[in-house]
C-alpha cells in the first residue's frame, strides 16, 4: 500500500493513476494517521509554497509527515512535495518549510528564459543519482516534464541525485537515507516517468 497525502493542492489524481497502472495499491488521505502508519509515502504538490505549508499546518500533518520519515520507511516528495521539505523559499518571505532538509528555495532569475519553467528538459545524474534505486533504467540526458518557477538549493551537495539547466544548473532531484524527491513530475513524464514511479514501488530500503 502507498499512502498519497492528501493536503487540498495536489495533483493527487494523475500521482494516483500512474502508480495504480504500474499495478501498486493506493490510498488518498489527509488523516495523519495513515500517513504516520503508511508503508510508504508520497507528497505531491502543486501551487504556492505558503498556501502549501498553510494546508499541511491546517490538517495536522507536518509533524506525521516528520515522524514517517524518522521511521525510515520510504518517502518520495513530487514537485512543491521536494521544496515544503526545505526550510525556507523566496516565495514566502517567513514563512517555515518542513525544514527537514537545511537549505531554502530560491527564484529562477534570468531576463532571457520565460518563468516558469514549463515543458521537458534533461537531467544530468550525479554518482549518487547513478548509484540510487529510484533511477535505475534511468540515464543521463533522459528527459522529464517540469512546471515550476523556484528550485531548492540543499546545504549538503551530497544529497543531490540529479541536476538540470535552465538558465543555471538546478537541483532537479535529492536523496537523503528513505527521502527522495523530484522537482519534476515523473507521473507526466511518460515511460521514463513511470519506470521511476515503478522503481519507487519496488524500492526497499535496509
Amino acid at each position: 500500500m502507498i499512502t498519497v497525502i492528501d493536503y487540498g493542492m495536489g495533483n493527487l489524481r494523475s500521482v494516483s493513476k500512474a502508480l495504480e497502472s504500474l499495478g501498486a495499491e493506493v490510498k488518498i488521505s489527509e488523516s495523519p494517521t495513515d500517513v504516520e502508519k503508511a508503508k510508504k509515502l508520497v507528497f505531491p504538490g502543486v501551487g504556492a509554497f505558503s498556501d502549501c505549508m498553510d494546508e499541511v499546518n491546517k490538517r495536522n500533518l507536518q509533524e506525521p509527515i516528520k515522524d514517517f520519515i524518522k521511521s525510515g520507511k520510504p518517502f518520495l516528495g513530487i514537485c512543491m512535495g521536494l521544496q515544503l521539505l526545505f526550510e525556507s523559499s523566496q516565495e514566502a518571505p517567513g514563512v517555515d518549510g518542513l525544514g527537514i532538509l537545511k537549505g531554502e528555495v530560491k527564484k529562477f532569475q534570468s531576463a532571457e528564459l520565460k518563468v516558469p519553467h514549463i515543458g521537458w528538459n534533461q537531467i544530468d545524474l550525479t554518482q549518487k543519482g547513478k548509484e540510487s534505486q529510484l533511477f535505475k533504467g534511468i540515464e543521463d540526458g533522459d528527459f522529464f516534464y517540469f512546471v515550476h518557477s523556484y528550485f531548492a538549493l540543499p546545504e549538503n551537495k551530497d544529497i543531490i541525485t540529479s541536476r538540470t539547466n535552465y538558465g543555471v544548473d538546478f537541483c532537479s532531484s535529492i536523496n537523503r537515507d528513505n527521502i527522495f524527491a523530484t522537482q519534476f513530475h515523473p507521473e507526466k513524464s511518460q515511460a521514463k516517468g513511470l519506470k521511476m514511479l515503478d522503481n519507487f514501488i519496488k524500492l526497499t530500503i535496509g
